[in-house]
């Protein structure tokens, strides 16, 4: 077969959705070489080709970026009808319009409708674009991967899609996470000499940081910091505000800007993962800690019990006593955490890349 996929995302963005493309073009790659693979994307950012060769990557012809944008949406079928590709992935949420005007059978993965679970978290104008997109793709598509059993309820209660037309396929995280390193040098960079709680995820309302932050000060773990890790946005403000009124500056840390690869030292350097999202697609985070072997504690209410499964502990992302509960069981019980780092590395193994390619290409053989 020859199978196209939307590659933007890919060649474009360093975290969820440029994750997710990346995992999938490299498992397709290596444990499912029979069939041939071409990747479009509209541009490429400095540092994203390395891994993926020149012959299996389409352009548009215009470097211009409106026709860039036009292309991806409007002008791709042309292109891979052009290609002889047979089936197209849309990999981010969206398809180009007039597949099925060239005879091309489609297949798009859905991530989430976080937009409209909590359309208070998102600007009016990326809603509008995001109801056009996503509702439009699931219709058209010939199949909806959903990247987990809690999107795919989600896609059938908001969209009324019918549940035989959505196979959940999950994924796993980056294989840096899967390799032991020396975390000391990374240590030393962050300035962080204690053990400490680690949470990963920008800094916004719906991971749930503040709340975290407060149950690690209700917990007083001994000799213990909390590492929040992740992108800043306005919400930062209000947990360095309670660190300040609370002089907790010596207790907690917030990293910005941290490089990749300085994230499987810090995840494999901590003694507990904490990841209380209110809400997420798949929740990845939780994927890379028991990859690290960390004890970690989730939040119910999503899809992070379907990320961690027996691996780890779960808190009501609303209940701070509950949340400071877990926290203080994994800090301290050494008999429960070894069982979670088991349980943990268990519960991986349906996420290899091996076993997603496979499943991708039983969905794309089933249409051609």
């Amino acid at each position: 077969m020859r199978i196209g996929f939307d590659a933007k995302r890919a060649f474009n963005n360093r975290t969820g959705l440029g994750n997710y493309s990346r995992f999938v073009l490299h498992a397709l790659q290596t444990f499912a070489p029979q069939h041939e693979y071409l990747a479009y994307t509209p541009k490429i950012k400095a540092g994203f080709f390395d891994d993926f060769p020149t012959k299996d990557l389409r352009l548009p012809p215009s470097q211009n970026k409106l026709y860039g944008t036009w292309w991806r949406s409007y002008g791709l079928p042309k292109t891979l009808s052009r290609d002889h590709i047979q089936l197209f992935h849309g990999l981010s949420n969206e398809l180009p319009s007039g597949l099925g005007k060239v005879g091309i059978r489609s297949v798009v993965t859905i991530h989430d409708l976080i937009f409209l679970r909590y359309p208070n978290l998102y600007p009016a104008i990326d809603r509008f674009f995001y109801r056009q997109k996503f509702k439009k793709a699931c219709e058209q598509s010939d199949y909806i991967v959903a990247v987990s059993e809690q999107t795919k309820r989600d896609i059938v209660d908001f969209y009324g899609i019918s549940p035989q037309k959505i196979r959940v396929i999950y994924q796993d995280c980056h294989q840096a996470f899967q390799r032991i390193v020396s975390p000391q040098e990374v240590l030393l960079k962050h300035n962080i000499s204690t053990p400490y709680v680690l949470c990963v995820g920008t800094l916004e309302a719906r991971k749930n940081q503040l709340r975290l932050t407060k149950a690690f000060a209700q917990a007083n773990l001994q000799e213990a910091q909390l590492i929040l890790v992740g992108g800043k946005t306005k919400f930062q403000a209000e947990i360095e505000s309670f660190i300040a009124k609370n002089h907790l500056e010596n207790k907690v840390k917030i990293l910005n800007n941290v490089p990749f690869s300085d994230l499987p030292a810090l995840y494999q350097a901590a003694r507990v993962f904490a990841y209380p999202s209110f809400f997420e697609g798949f929740g990845i985070p939780i994927v890379e800690a028991l990859h690290s072997g960390i004890p970690t504690v989730g939040a119910t209410g999503s899809c992070l019990e379907e990320a961690g499964g027996q691996g780890a502990l779960y808190a009501n992302p609303l209940d701070e006593n509950d949340l400071s509960e877990k926290l203080a069981q994994l800090w301290t019980n050494e008999a429960l955490r070894q069982t979670l780092i088991v349980k943990g590395k268990a519960h991986i193994q349906q996420f290899g890349a091996q076993r997603i390619a496979s499943q991708l290409t039983a969905l794309y053989e089933s249409l051609i």
